[in-house]
């Protein structure tokens, strides 16, 4: 959890400065690419952290140590960002990555934006985080902290490297193991798929069945969902065969669970409560 310095420094800083990234167009790329190596190299240093994080160091002397990681070469936007980053207050040092890693999301989502691709990125990620579901072993390999980086990208690249997915949905799932973040891989594309969402001015459902949703029942769920919370909402149907039948669905941190094995569940709880002695 953030605490309130960094929540406010995290909100005002990318409340003054999305209208600028965002016209960055088809730039915003790079610049997400540039945040992302920044958000890796602050998580392996913490002594960088505490550096441009240090309340009582000039602004000026904080950016100087920025130019010294990055050269002069990143995008006028990178630095733009982290200097206005760098002369905020946080609550702890390492915030500041937390920080540099949802402007680098932000950068990528406007990419997607420029490009036309945003939907087709979110739905992408939506069938990756479906597909990855029912494959623990595959999930636990991309987490793996012990296992080098590099070897954690290749097997995604294996998997998932003749899908045709949109360059943005690559890079993100990329990163999410790539920097693992001290995140479960199918969080960190939880938490990806949720900005699109709330980027997209859209809420995601997320619906659990044992088989795949047919077009009608996708179409009934965005019609009741989109009345109930009063906007457009996208389907995140995830396809997970151990619950048997029924669905789970998501709002938010709202569940309504009416599977099969939801079911059992309580049944067997009922049964163990009633046959418990007085």
């Amino acid at each position: 959890m953030r605490g309130e310095a960094s929540r406010i420094a995290d909100r005002e800083s990318r409340d003054s400065l999305a209208p600028k990234l965002r016209d960055t167009h088809e730039d915003a790329w790079r610049i997400g690419n540039e945040l992302f190596t920044i958000t890796s190299a602050l998580d392996n240093n913490i002594q960088l952290e505490r550096a441009l994080t240090d309340p009582s160091r000039p602004t000026a002397d904080k950016v100087v140590v920025f130019k010294e990681m990055v050269g002069d070469q990143v995008h006028p936007m990178t630095t733009e960002i982290m200097t206005d980053l760098v002369s905020r207050r946080w609550s702890r040092a390492r915030d500041i990555a937390n920080a540099v890693e949802d402007f680098g999301v932000d950068a990528m989502m406007y990419y997607a934006d420029a490009t036309d691709s945003t939907l087709h990125v979110s739905i992408e990620l939506s069938r990756l985080h479906s597909s990855l579901l029912n494959l623990p072993v595959v999930r636990s390999k991309l987490y793996d902290d012990q296992a080098p980086s590099e070897v954690r990208v290749k097997l995604f690249r294996e998997l998932f490297g003749d899908k045709n997915l949109n360059k943005v949905t690559m890079r993100l799932a990329e990163h999410a193991t790539c920097n693992l973040r001290r995140r479960r891989y199918l969080e960190t594309i939880q938490w990806l798929i949720k900005k699109f969402s709330r980027h997209m001015g859209q809420s995601m459902i997320t619906v659990t069945t044992a088989a795949p949703l047919k077009e009608e029942q996708i179409k009934r769920l965005i019609d009741v969902y989109s009345a109930k919370v009063g906007r457009q909402v996208h389907i995140n149907s995830v396809v997970d065969p151990t619950v048997l039948g029924g669905m789970r669905i998501q709002v938010g941190d709202e569940v309504t669970d009416n599977t099969v094995v939801a079911q059992l569940q309580n049944l067997h709880r009922r049964v163990q409560t009633e046959a418990s002695p007085v």
